[in-house]
């Protein structure tokens, strides 16, 4: 099987991370939230698109 070396660097430093807070996601989800508040870029929340409704009825 092919591997992407970006995505085995991606599971690599996802793996080191989780190793960091003994996989303790809210441990983990507090840490990216403090590094998102420390970083110089801007955070953007979109709002949720609206689900498309097909008619079944035609």
């Amino acid at each position: 099987m092919w591997n992407d070396p970006i995505v085995e660097e991606v599971r690599k430093v996802r793996e080191d991370h989780a190793v960091r807070f003994d996989y303790d996601l809210e441990r983990i989800f507090q840490d990216l939230k403090e590094q998102e508040r420390q970083s110089s870029r801007k955070v953007v929340s979109l709002p949720p698109k609206r689900p498309v409704v097909i008619d079944s009825a035609r």
